[in-house]
């Protein structure tokens, strides 16, 4: 995941929503696990990105500013699991859709409109928060389809704002439970995993952007879990029946 995400400027947020929906981790644990792979991959991605000078920082400020206290309410907000789920699910749907969708993006970009770069970047910034993302998969094919940037300048944009929104929705989530609900033991490996992908691939996006075919691979993947967030979602209703209808009896 961290691999093919970080070839696009992206930490690959979503991508680790679908492993972790796969092997069934407990909500709580996902969107802060996710955060925590994201800050990692979304790093390097900065770093290696912003050596190929096509960095827009009169685009960049104005997102930032309105997203990350947006991503750090969103993160301060615990969604129940039988609305997380489907909400996960319809994000990693959408995500899928757009890794079908071959990256295109005019060499010719035309000025946003502040207020609405505002607004965007606040909208982003809070559902990223709840979710557990950075926001790189809402941000950029916002910003393309609205011919803000180009395909590489998307990228590049896309990676520190990614980086900054998983800080601030890692912020609210640790404020929110006064502490992060991780097991770290876990998740150590996982950032050696994303630490060495996230290299490789951002290394390779930086100078040459992904290729369809890993992109086509990729979305497969996440309709998969998507399907199954979707498929889970009446789960511990339907076990929890018979235990309340012994106790009723009893």
């Amino acid at each position: 995941m961290a691999v093919l995400y970080s070839t696009v400027g992206h930490g690959g947020g979503s991508g680790y929503l679908a492993v972790l929906a796969i092997a069934a981790i407990a909500p709580e644990q996902m969107r802060p696990t996710a955060l925590l792979l994201n800050m990692v991959v979304s790093s390097i991605a900065t770093w290696k990105f912003s050596s190929t000078s096509v960095f827009r920082k009169d685009l960049f400020i104005p997102l930032i500013c309105a997203s990350i206290p947006a991503a750090f309410i969103g993160g301060f907000v615990e969604v129940p699991s039988q609305i997380y789920k489907p909400i996960v699910g319809v994000v990693l749907l959408f995500a899928a859709v757009r890794l079908f969708v071959p990256i295109k993006g005019s060499e010719h970009t035309k000025k946003p409109i502040l207020l609405f770069v505002l607004v965007s970047g606040t909208c982003i910034g809070f559902l990223s928060g709840i979710i557990g993302v950075g926001g790189g998969i809402f941000l950029s094919p916002l910003i393309l389809l609205f011919g803000w940037t180009t395909a590489k300048q998307t990228a590049a944009i896309s990676a520190p704002f990614i980086l900054v929104n998983s800080i601030s929705g890692l912020g609210g989530i640790a404020l929110e439970n006064s502490s992060l609900q991780v097991d770290f033991s876990f998740v150590a490996p996982l950032a050696i995993a994303v630490v060495v992908g996230g290299f490789i691939g951002a290394s390779f996006g930086s100078t040459r952007l992904g290729h369809q075919s890993l992109r086509t691979v990729l979305g497969a993947v996440l309709l998969i879990a998507s399907g199954k967030m979707f498929l889970t979602m009446q789960g511990p209703s339907n076990q929890e029946t018979p235990i309340a209808i012994k106790s009723t009896y009893e």
